[in-house]
């Protein structure tokens, strides 16, 4: 096989390795995906995909996509916790925890989904080579080196044992939690460990009849045969079962399987056909670098997280989407390689951080001994959008996690209706992902005509110009800014800073310039990358 040279290698074909291969190409860029697997997940493991997730797969135009599929669909109307002794029994009580309460509706123009990963990752996979990306399943990575310039990788082709080499300037590594390249690369994981060890199976078996009318997102089951939590994938003939493991390695064959399910359905005849069981941990863990050179870790490959509040997957697209962004700037030349260092500054603790909820989380389930200390729990929207990236002249003492969106530097921009040309737009619709914008208030026409003369690099919009209304007229408000003043925003829609006073053109370029490591300056209109010329 002919020798590959490409910008971006992508090792692992799951949910954020398919990401990042998304991302990449949003950018312009074309990487190579490798993933030793023959196709996507048959599995539907990860299910929830989190208001900020979604939020940057509605900025590559995929959040439709990602509803119209069959379980999010089937699962639109379900909401709660319950506890029951079987699906049929007859006791049935609510778990409400107030941080559940998804509260998004005045921070964000899109909302949280159930979608199972079996029907994402395809949507995933095919929007990527839709894009341009070059995905290769059932071919693995068995050997890199990297020097100063990129990386020099070995895959071989399972199905033929051929083997050849890739040339890439940089590596992600989203191998998931057991992949091999984080302990190969020297990097350490510390945390809570693992805390617990669950069996998840697949089944089929018509439940419709014992379910009734409840809609559930989960249902805590409890009786003398089986203590496990029922998932539904369809509300009707799918569903997953997770049993805790403990202690007892007894192996599950396909009838004790079946039993378990019977017993929480609580019908004994139930036929039942079992479509997989995967053993796995629920662990705490989070890598002590997430940047080994030109090898960025990312998703369960940088941290481990136990599935209470549903973060896993979410913390690992955005860090996909963070990556590509700033590796998309270095490879087109907009910003110098200094600027992928924040990758890790902004990553890392913002995963710590999550991390520590969802353990807080699994101490404040059903049958728990041990419970969270008060007032340390946050609310689901805070943890999923608050993360606030450090900035000059903040520090860790001021957290990692907010509560408020109020156009702070460091923080996601807040989410405010606007219209365009008549059309309801968000605020955060202005910012496409794929450059630096400036939104100037009404009075800001001297921030706005800086920022056209920086064109390409900074896109500009100003309220009351151009079709741009706030019919509000709140926005200089909602951003802590006054009419006259502006708001640069990076691709991934969190405030770079905030700008009020006189000679908007020093304070952009200098901006920019501490930030992308390099003058600020227009830039040619390139390309796109492509897999088959010089990765530079």
């Amino acid at each position: 096989m002919t020798d590959v040279r490409t910008p971006v290698l992508v090792v692992g074909g799951g949910l954020v390795g398919l990401s990042a291969a998304v991302f990449l190409t949003w950018q312009g860029q074309r990487p190579l995906l490798v993933e030793r697997r023959p196709g996507t997940s048959a599995h539907p493991r990860a299910r929830g995909v989190n208001v900020r997730a979604m939020e940057l797969f509605r900025q590559v135009g995929l959040e439709e996509r990602i509803r119209a599929t069959e379980s999010a669909r089937a699962l639109a109307d379900n909401s709660g916790i319950v506890q029951l002794d079987s699906l049929a029994g007859h006791r049935q009580r609510e778990f409400l925890p107030g941080y559940l309460d998804d509260g998004t509706e005045d921070l964000s123009p899109t909302g949280w989904t159930l979608c199972e990963q079996d029907e994402l990752e395809p949507l995933l996979r095919e929007r990527a080579e839709e894009a341009g990306a070059d995905l290769r399943f059932g071919h693995e990575l068995i050997a890199h080196v990297q020097d100063a310039d990129g990386v020099t990788a070995t895959v071989r082709d399972l199905a033929t044992d051929e083997r050849y080499t890739v040339r890439a300037r940089y590596l992600v590594a989203a191998d998931g939690a057991a992949g091999p390249l984080r302990g190969e690369l020297g990097i350490p994981r510390s945390g809570r460990g693992v805390l617990a060890r669950y069996l998840n199976i697949h089944f089929r078996a018509d439940l419709t009849e014992v379910l009734g009318e409840r809609r559930f997102l989960m249902a805590y089951v409890h009786n003398a045969d089986v203590t496990a939590g029922l998932l539904p994938v369809n509300n009707k003939d799918r569903w997953l079962l997770h049993v805790p493991l403990g202690s007892n390695r007894e192996p599950w064959d396909e009838q004790r399987c079946e039993a378990a399910v019977r017993a929480a359905a609580g019908v004994p005849e139930l036929p039942v056909k079992i479509l997989g069981a995967q053993p796995w941990d629920a662990a705490a863990l989070v890598a002590g670098r997430f940047r080994h050179g030109r090898i960025f870790l990312a998703g369960d490959a940088a941290h481990a997280m136990p599935p209470t509040g549903a973060f896993g997957s979410g913390t690992g697209v955005q860090d996909a989407h963070n990556l590509a962004w700033k590796l998309a700037a270095v490879l087109r030349g907009d910003a110098h390689a200094h600027l992928l260092d924040t990758y890790e500054s902004e990553r890392l603790p913002a995963a710590r951080a999550t991390v520590e909820q969802a353990v807080l989380r699994s101490l404040d389930r059903p049958g728990r001994k041990t419970t969270a200390p008060a007032g340390t729990i946050l609310p689901d929207h805070a943890v999923a959008l608050g993360c606030r990236y450090p900035v000059p002249g903040t520090t860790t003492d001021d957290g990692v996690l907010v509560r408020r969106l109020t156009g702070t530097p460091g923080t996601r921009a807040p989410h405010m209706w606007l219209e365009h040309d008549g059309n309801r737009i968000s605020t955060l619709d202005l910012y496409d992902g794929r450059g630096i914008v400036l939104v100037a208030g009404e009075r800001g026409g001297h921030w706005y005509d800086a920022a056209r003369r920086l064109s390409p690099l900074v896109t500009a919009h100003r309220i009351g110009t151009h079709g741009l209304a706030d019919p509000l007229g709140r926005w200089a408000e909602v951003h802590g800014v006054p009419p006259t003043g502006a708001v640069l925003v990076r691709p991934d829609g969190y405030v770079l800073e905030r700008f009020d006073g006189s000679a908007p053109g020093a304070a952009l370029t200098g901006t920019l310039s501490t930030f992308l490591g390099r003058p600020a300056a227009p830039r040619p209109t390139a390309g796109p990358t492509t897999t088959t010329g010089s990765a530079g």
